[in-house]
């Protein structure tokens, strides 16, 4: 409450959005879902409403995301992200723990922090808006207006969107529109399930072929570094993979990061978490 509005934090929140005025002593008996808020409604919608006239604005990072498109015999997944740059190349001058590796999307979101009636930890939630498809994006729905996550382009627009005191309510909604600026390719229907969580799970495919699409820069970059992440990862035996075992976050500590945070817990972490909205 007492940091400067211009300072980036970077903390762990749940996804679904609980707004502080719920009563209830679980939020899990949350009566609706809320880890989607399309733009149309964010205003209007008290859920939502009320966290971002306070604003209570973040920005979620993700490798991408996954849409699904009707074909015939089942639903192809597609993988949505931003255009990889490659061959990268670090200047002399620039910092040894700048971010070189994928550029993750950043999207918009909303959060709030609610606490239990009866006393307890606060839990930090959000929603992630959503927008119109882009045109390029729009085909994968079948015969229906789609949505997309809003996704913030560049550091300007992801410090607009967190710096709440400079930049008011009616400004940072301005930010919110669908972009043009992101590339996909098809990906197995191993997405499909949600208990797999491999770098499969992101690998381009060729549509009626077994093998990796080599056709564009980016899904060249997506592959190699797939290939470096799991060189330079252990492997984990299946009863270490994560799960989520609470709907509770114990004791979350914002005030320890800052801009700077961001870019060594990217560095450390190599493949931050794929998020799949529910659209």
């Amino acid at each position: 409450k007492d940091a400067d509005s211009s300072e980036q934090v970077l903390t762990t929140m749940r996804w679904g959005l609980i707004p502080s005025w719920f009563k209830k002593d679980d939020p899990s008996k949350m009566p609706f879902n809320t880890s989607n808020c399309r733009s149309d409604t964010m205003l209007t919608k008290s859920s939502y409403k009320g966290p971002l006239l306070q604003g209570k604005r973040c920005v979620v990072l993700a490798d991408g995301f996954y849409e699904w498109q009707q074909q015939d015999g089942g639903k192809q997944p597609y993988f949505i992200y931003f255009p990889q740059t490659t061959n990268e190349t670090a200047d002399e001058t620039e910092e040894e723990d700048e971010w070189k590796g994928w550029r993750p999307l950043t999207m918009a979101g909303i959060f709030d922090c609610w606490e239990p009636p009866g006393g307890g930890d606060a839990l930090y939630t959000y929603t992630i808006i959503t927008v119109d498809a882009s045109k390029d994006v729009s085909f994968i729905h079948h015969r229906q207006a789609g949505v997309m996550p809003a996704i913030l382009d560049g550091e300007e627009a992801v410090r607009k969107w967190l710096d709440f005191a400079e930049v008011p309510t009616q400004e940072a909604v301005k930010l919110i529109q669908p972009t043009e600026n992101v590339v996909f390719h098809p990906v197995s229907t191993i997405v499909n399930s949600v208990r797999n969580d491999s770098p499969e799970c992101l690998a381009p495919i060729e549509l009626g072929v077994r093998k990796q699409v080599k056709a564009t820069a980016s899904s060249k970059a997506m592959a190699n570094w797939l290939k470096s992440s799991q060189e330079a990862s252990p492997k984990k035996q299946e009863n270490e993979a994560p799960r989520w075992t609470s709907q509770f976050i114990p004791k979350p500590s914002p005030k320890k990061t800052s801009a700077g945070v961001l870019q060594q817990w990217l560095g450390r972490t190599g493949e931050p978490a794929s998020k799949r909205p529910k659209v």
